[in-house]
């Protein structure tokens, strides 16, 4: 898995490192974070050609899994094309995105829903993983968490966005959910930057 992950990082394209810019993700965070483009494809990674590969990786900066998005700008890519937005590989557990913050946070980590959103926030200084998806939450995430005093849950602004707090909070006591409102994460970040960021923190701690 790690060949072919440095093998994509290495084709990261000008066309993806736009798609990233737009969503406020700099070029520091996507060598950290190791993003790449899915060129001369490793075996079962045929259908995801030209998709930004996105690595799971391990607290050494290792490969162990790899989801994909699709960049190429189509308006609904599941009605007109058949495969969803994002796609992971067949039987694929549900993983937990960045646990290198795990390691370098001290007594307080975020959780996001998306791998963009943790993106984001690791970028601006809140030591963030991420869930794969409103449903991913397990209940044996939470083992990774159980010693922080505090876990702060970026859900998004909607139905599905409040299940996913309502249910990471079930699961962990000094779990807090941050309030959205503008949009994700990411959208938040485009509209009002860092201080945005933390100033919802501050807002979660009165």
């Amino acid at each position: 898995m790690d060949e072919a992950v440095s093998r994509y990082q290495a084709a990261l394209t000008s066309d993806a490192a736009a798609f990233l810019l737009r969503r406020g993700i700099s070029r520091e965070t996507a060598v950290t974070n190791r993003l790449g483009v899915v060129s001369d494809p490793m075996p079962g990674h045929g259908q995801y050609e030209g998709w930004l590969a996105i690595p799971y990786l391990r607290h050494d900066g290792q490969a162990v899994s790899v989801r994909f998005r699709c960049i190429a700008g189509h308006e609904d890519c599941r009605r007109d094309y058949g495969h969803g937005k994002y796609m992971s590989l067949e039987d694929e557990p549900s993983r937990v995105f960045y646990i290198p913050a795990i390691h370098s946070a001290d007594d307080e980590i975020h959780v996001a829903e998306g791998e963009f959103d943790a993106m984001i926030l690791n970028q601006v200084g809140l030591p963030a993983v991420a869930i794969p998806g409103a449903s991913g939450w397990q209940g044996h995430h939470r083992r990774m968490l159980a010693g922080f005093s505090r876990v702060w849950v970026w859900g998004d602004p909607d139905d599905a966005g409040a299940k996913f707090v309502a249910r990471v909070s079930r699961a962990m006591r000094q779990a807090r959910g941050v309030q959205l409102s503008i949009g994700d994460v990411t959208e938040t970040y485009l509209a009002e930057g860092t201080a945005g960021l933390y100033a919802l923190i501050e807002r979660g701690q009165e």
